[in-house]
């Protein structure tokens, strides 16, 4: 009996002695996954020194969404477009004088006062500036115009030298210049008006004020319509109550419009109301083609915010820099552009107006004067728009970038079918694209809008794409470090080293957040979005980069010697490895 015991005590040490050495094998044994993690710890072993480099190294790019009339070239073709300011040489900025302007009620803002004057002052709007901007400088003598009148009102307009205060501009997510915000009570958010003294005074006092004022005198009816272009006007049982609660909440939701109200009949009929029309009664009058516009909805807040925002346009608006910011920022965002020369416009512009009358409050009908080299010109380039023929194209805002064309004559009934199938989501996009090159035989490839899905969507490769422009500062700073990571990079078949001008070429797998904008595209995994390169602009980091996130392993082999560095491209090898290696070594 002790005999068997011990017979059973050894047997079952013996088996887990046998159990307890098979399973430390199999976890010592590598997986596919460890020899993954293994190769990328070795990255930190790797000797690359012989991609080292003392190249410049870019700083990241700045998000430029067009379009917005700062983004149009001035006639010096290097001055850097507000929104995106990648194309600045520092090395001209102790040169530039800047123009002197009467700004003694805008105060200066560092990062020692900053929080001071924005805490002890209710109300202050703060723009954040270049002192080389071109923009900024068109600005500064409205805003110091502005900063005056409105100095009596508690307001504070001040300013920041985003170029010197970096960290303010950091925490405040400054991208173009100028950037301005409105702070009340401590609290910000964006400055939506006009760029003009008269345009930040209105905006600022229906953001601070009542929102709407009386009008009770006829002599102060005619000052008003002389003096302004638009204007509302609500005919009230009352100057104070439940109406006029409800005008001044809608007042505050629409800006660049005036509100008045009234309860003098005779006020009334100056601005084209019925003396008996029965009150509350409400309307919208402009200096332009369409001048009147009556309301006939529940006189409540949002409706009667909704009926100025769909009236306060014109028909038809020209694209100007004045114009472009209410176009932009309208609760309206999809938009109708005719393309005409200054001759057309006279034979094609009432055709666009009578379209315009079935789409109220729906699209935003623009005309574009293809011969104005200010605007015009910039804006057809920017949607790919060429010939001087007329032109009608729908787009659907910044904010989804998506650009239709409509095909044939330019007749009503042909814009509306098209008006109606870009509502209903019915029409196939138009994206821009430079023709295919002939010869594509470099070590970075050209991609264009038509030959992208050959090139970038090659399931079999995986590919690196720089999107750029080329008058940007930060893609010229780079180019020589890509142009030399290609280089080193041209003996791996599976890696394509590519790019393609954004200003010239879209396509809807390319999204450009500024310039230069870097994405990468795994092999065998082209239908998920691509991956953000968001590394230092050296060769040694994008090489690891690579190594990290390609599909297909691959490793250059250190050159034989680094004595000569116009060899050194010729002497890197190609080392495709498998997905089997356990580690790799150069």
């Amino acid at each position: 009996m002790l005999t068997r015991k011990r017979l059973v005590v050894s047997f079952s040490l013996a088996t887990l002695l046998l159990f307890s050495s098979l399973s430390l094998s199999l976890s010592n044994k590598p997986s596919l996954n460890d020899n993954k993690n293994k190769e990328n710890d070795n990255d930190d072993d790797e000797d690359l020194s012989f991609l080292e480099e003392p190249d410049h190294v870019a700083a990241p790019s700045h998000s430029a969404h067009f379009p917005d009339p700062d983004h149009f070239n001035d006639d010096d073709d290097d001055e850097d477009d507000f929104g995106d300011f990648s194309g600045f040489d520092s090395s001209t900025e102790e040169a530039f004088k800047e123009p002197e302007v009467d700004d003694k009620d805008v105060v200066v803002l560092k990062e020692r006062n900053f929080t001071t004057v924005v805490e002890n002052n209710r109300f202050v709007l703060v723009e954040f500036y270049a002192p080389w901007c071109g923009h900024c400088q068109a600005l500064a003598p409205e805003y110091a115009a502005a900063a005056t009148e409105l100095k009596p009102d508690g307001v504070v307009l001040a300013k920041v030298d985003a170029t010197v205060e970096n960290e303010l501009a950091h925490e405040y997510d400054v991208q173009g210049y100028p950037t301005v915000f409105f702070f009340v009570d401590g609290v910000h958010k964006p400055y939506t008006g006009q760029r003009t003294k008269d345009g930040i005074v209105t905006w600022i006092k229906k953001k601070i004020g009542p929102g709407v004022s009386n009008i009770t005198t006829v002599d102060e009816a005619e000052g008003i319509l002389t003096a302004e272009s638009k204007v509302v006007l609500g005919f009230l049982n009352s100057l104070v109550g439940a109406e006029s609660d409800e005008l001044a909440a809608a007042s505050k939701l629409e800006d660049g419009v005036n509100f008045y109200q009234t309860v003098v009949p005779d006020v009334a009929k100056l601005f084209h109301i019925d003396a008996s029309v029965k009150r509350p009664a409400l309307i919208l009058l402009k200096k332009e083609e369409e001048k009147l516009n009556h309301f006939d909805g529940k006189f409540v807040k949002s409706e009667i915010a909704e009926f100025v925002s769909s009236n306060k346009l014109p028909l038809v608006t020209t694209f100007t820099r004045e114009s472009a910011p209410v176009i932009f920022e309208s609760e309206i965002k999809k938009q109708l552009l005719l393309f005409a020369t200054s001759n057309d416009t006279e034979k094609f512009l009432p055709v666009f107006k009578e379209s315009a009358k079935h789409f109220k409050g729906k699209l935003i009908f623009v005309l574009v004067e293809v011969d104005n080299e200010d605007v015009g010109k910039p804006v057809a380039d920017y949607f790919g728009i060429t010939g001087d023929g007329p032109k009608v194209l729908a787009y659907t805002g910044n904010d989804d970038g998506r650009k239709f064309v409509l095909d044939g004559e330019v007749t009503v009934d042909k814009i509306k079918a098209f008006g109606n199938d870009f509502l209903e989501d019915k029409l196939k996009p138009f994206l821009k694209s430079d023709p295919v090159p002939q010869s594509n035989d470099g070590d970075v490839k050209i991609v264009v809008g038509n030959n992208f899905d050959e090139i970038v969507l090659d399931e079999s490769k995986d590919v690196l794409l720089e999107i750029y422009a080329p008058w940007c500062g930060h893609c010229q700073s780079l180019e020589p470090t890509y142009n030399k990571l290609a280089e080193h990079l041209r003996s791996i078949e599976s890696i394509v080293i590519a790019k393609m001008d954004g200003t010239t070429n879209e396509h809807p797998r390319a999204k450009a957040d500024g310039f230069p904008t870097l994405l990468f595209y795994p092999a065998g995994n082209k239908s998920s979005d691509p991956i953000p390169v968001d590394v230092d602009r050296t060769v040694v980091a994008f090489y690891k980069f690579l190594r990290k996130h390609a599909s297909i392993p691959f490793k250059l082999q250190k050159p034989a010697t680094t004595s000569k560095p116009s060899s050194e491209s010729s002497d890197v090898k190609e080392s495709q490895s498998s997905s089997t290696d356990v580690k790799d070594e150069l």
